[in-house]
């Protein structure tokens, strides 16, 4: 007993444990959010690809705006706004179920999206604090393992409680947001507030030396939209798959990521960013064009496995960024970071959902292009960036080091 008692006096002092249970906390909604909405939203809002594409586009509104973060934290610490974001998060969720119309539906989105965003905002911001840079990859690849497990238990609840126990959206919506909830409180009640080793500024942060993670940044959500947009829609829309499909196909990709996503982190410290981000953009490209052409449905479950694969090694623009900043800078440009990853995430669900309902090859061929855009982009990473050796080639087309 004494043993435990000390083991959790110990672990409620580490930092990186309470990234680790808000990662956890994480899915148990957005997974839950995320598996239901393509069936919740055709079978009961009868949603079609032009207001799932509003939709998406609605919740990409409080990503936008997560520069606004910089100013809430005028008044309320970062691990306090965490922690508030995971709240909302599970609140919106909860309630998703009972507003089974396209208004309804859209409203809740942004309620949970508010929280997801914020939260997304803040805990990259704290952990480029809290975490040396050393052992920045590894880390956020092990945040990934952990949202991974808690993603394969959700995954594999929400298909026992839909094939197994023949449960309601309403009730698997309540239960996943209500789990949310009760450990973010939790998290509130017994972590200390833990000290940040740089006082941070507290108005936004644009600068001219950080141009290339801005861009890989802006390219990053511009694709990530196509994935997360579309790429589910196909399986249900072009190959019926149905609710329980939807969540083993999602229980899959998590088991593979709570396996990989550390050795990726670990990859990553050893290869470095510019490598990592080269091997990433030439498998996206890859992949989209296949989406493009598939007709099987083995084949596209293949490809949504690898693609979402792919998404882990995006930890190098991360650490890319903590290698090249002012310390002090990290939680301002966080939520401009952010912002800036959802300018064209705003706008591409709903006019890619628009261009679905002529062409949806066209919609992966466009991804396609993105990912060959950001290829460029990453070939100017340096081996080892550092303040003063952010790129190779400067914005104006002159070598970096001449600048």
């Amino acid at each position: 007993m004494t043993r435990i008692s000390t083991f959790l006096s110990q672990a409620r002092q580490r930092p990186e444990i309470l990234l680790y249970l808000m990662t956890a906390a994480v899915p148990l909604g957005f997974s839950v959010w995320q598996t239901l909405l393509n069936n919740f939203a055709i079978e009961r809002a009868g949603f079609t690809g032009a207001e799932m594409g509003i939709l998406h586009s609605l919740r990409e509104v409080p990503g936008f705006l997560s520069f606004a973060v910089v100013f809430v934290l005028l008044i309320m610490r970062e691990q306090r706004l965490a922690l508030v974001s995971l709240l909302l998060l599970g609140i919106g969720t909860a309630i998703t179920g009972y507003f089974p119309s396209v208004l309804g539906l859209y409203c809740t989105t942004v309620l949970m999206s508010i929280g997801f965003h914020y939260y997304e905002t803040v805990q990259t911001s704290l952990t480029l604090q809290w975490i040396d840079k050393s052992r920045a990859a590894e880390t956020f690849g092990r945040m990934i393992a952990v949202k991974s497990f808690a993603s394969i238990a959700t995954f594999g609840l929400v298909w026992l409680a839909f094939d197994q126990a023949g449960l309601e959206f309403e009730i698997v919506y309540l239960l996943g947001g209500g789990l949310v909830v009760v450990i973010a409180m939790a998290c509130w009640a017994w972590f200390p507030r833990f000290a940040q080793p740089v006082v941070q500024h507290k108005h936004l942060v644009l600068r001219p030396r950080y141009w290339l993670y801005y861009a890989l940044t802006f390219m990053s959500g511009a694709r990530r939209q196509i994935f997360m947009v579309f790429a589910g829609f196909l399986m249900v829309e072009k190959f019926c798959y149905e609710v329980e499909h939807i969540a083993m196909l999602f229980l899959l990709n998590a088991g593979i990521n709570m396996w990989l996503a550390p050795r990726i982190g670990r990859l990553i410290a050893r290869w470095g960013e510019r490598k990592a981000l080269i091997f990433e953009y030439i498998g996206l490209i890859i992949v989209f064009a296949a989406y493009a052409f598939v007709d099987d449905s083995r084949v596209a479950a293949g490809l949504y496995v690898i693609d979402h694969v792919f998404f882990a090694l995006a930890i190098a623009i991360k650490t890319y960024f903590q290698k090249i900043a002012d310390p002090a800078d990290i939680a301002s440009t966080a939520g401009v970071s952010f912002t800036i990853n959802h300018i064209a995430a705003v706008v591409i669900p709903a006019v890619f959902g628009l261009l679905w309902l002529v062409s949806p090859a066209a919609v992966f061929l466009s991804g396609a292009v993105m990912a060959g855009m950001s290829l460029v982009m990453a070939f100017n990473v340096p081996d080892r960036p550092e303040p003063g050796h952010e790129v190779l080639v400067g914005w104006r087309g002159a070598a970096a080091a001449a600048e």
